[in-house]
């Protein structure tokens, strides 16, 4: 975001000092020589490219938010899994280990230390946190990848109208029509769920775990439309960094997760022995350690993504990031294909498209207005103003 913010300011020079190891106009007759500053340029250049391509960057972030979504259902789609709080537990730890290794290797530079009262404020927005990421874990373990990814949506929905009530936003029609949309995408995948495990031979037991998966998935729709529109509300005041929010989070969350996994999981040898059986432990352990690892991935992907793109254009990649996340549940856990789920994902594809467009046009608007009146504040606004006045 601070690159994005230092764009609108940068004075570009003249670029006459660029043409020629002279000056540029100063001797154009006379021929260039190689410098070691031209090879060394030449050596870095694939990198810098890299580094500096859209493409690249939107590959990255679609590849590292599909691995994370087919990773955690892997690791909790086991039949006899019941260690949620342990695993994300390990998740946490995980990314903690990661961030402090990458500072010390100079990788990660504006990652303030840990500051008690900061830790304090910030300790309710964890508690939230676990919540979000308990139910959401909970709810992927009992349902399908596209069904989870298409429930997800109504998230936004919840979050926008918070947004209306705790920060004085405002829903446009077209908001409305992807709202919709999103409705309808899950209405259309309940009941291809519903009718496909009621044909199978145990209908019964299929029907109540997509009941339990239904009901872990509506706590997680509120409990992340909570988290969200709090730490919005919190944020700003604390003056975060890049990196500072994941840091507090994770620590923070760590201790909480541990206690939960003593008090309310089962940690027997027999009940270790089903969670991690032989054949599969070692993939489970390689699953849950690279699921921390990619929480920092898709970190530093969105924001590589938003610096050499723009916000526009990653909130349409992230409207169609959704379309492989619920194919590559088809592919990989073997959902069922049926002519629901297929309309059910398609729905929730162009929900999530026209949601992305009307915040651009929201946006659009907004820029090219001339505020006659006290504009209505966002939620960052408002943040901002709170900070201000804290």
């Amino acid at each position: 975001m601070s690159d994005k913010k230092n764009e609108d300011y940068t004075i570009r020079m003249p670029d006459s000092a660029m043409r020629s190891p002279y000056g540029g106009e100063k001797d154009p007759f006379i021929p260039q020589r190689p410098s070691r500053v031209a090879s060394h340029h030449s050596l870095a250049s694939p990198i810098s490219n890299i580094e500096n391509s859209p493409i690249f960057s939107v590959l990255a972030y679609c590849l590292s938010s599909i691995s994370m979504t087919i990773v955690n259902k892997y690791v909790v789609s086991g039949s006899e899994w019941n260690l949620n709080f342990f695993y994300l537990a390990v998740q946490s730890i995980v990314c903690i280990v990661t961030i402090e290794l990458c500072k010390q290797l100079g990788l990660i530079k504006n990652l303030a230390p840990f500051d008690v009262n900061k830790g304090k404020r910030w300790f309710p927005i964890s508690l939230l946190l676990v919540g979000m990421i308990y139910t959401s874990t909970k709810s992927l373990q009992y349902l399908s990848v596209p069904v989870y990814t298409i429930f997800k949506n109504l998230t936004t929905i919840v979050i926008a109208y918070g947004e209306v009530l705790w920060f004085g936003g405002s829903v446009t029609p077209l908001a409305l029509l992807s709202f919709g949309l999103m409705v309808l995408s899950s209405v259309v995948a309940a009941w291809a769920d519903t009718r496909s495990a009621a044909q199978t031979a145990e209908a019964a037991a299929a029907l109540a775990t997509l009941n339990a998966g239904y009901a872990w998935m509506g706590l997680n729709v509120f409990c992340t439309a909570s988290y969200i529109l709090s730490m919005r509300k919190v944020i700003k005041s604390m003056n975060f960094k890049d990196w500072d929010s994941m840091f507090y989070n994770n620590l923070l969350t760590i201790p909480v997760l541990i206690v939960c996994s003593l008090v309310a999981e089962d940690w027997s040898s027999e009940n270790l022995s089903k969670n991690f059986p032989p054949e599969s432990r070692n993939a489970l352990l390689i699953g849950m350690i690279y699921s921390g690892m990619a929480a920092i991935f898709i970190s530093y992907c969105s924001a590589w993504c938003i610096r050499v793109t723009s916000s526009t254009t990653y909130s349409m990649v992230g409207a169609l990031n959704k379309l492989p996340i619920a194919v590559s549940g088809l592919i990989f856990f073997s959902a069922p294909v049926t002519v629901g789920s297929v309309s059910a994902i398609i729905i929730g594809f162009i929900s999530g498209i026209v949601y992305a467009w009307a915040k651009v046009r929201q946006t659009q608007v907004a820029k090219n207005s001339l505020p006659t009146t006290q504009p209505t504040m966002s939620a960052s606004s408002q943040s901002t103003r709170d900070a201000a006045n804290s």
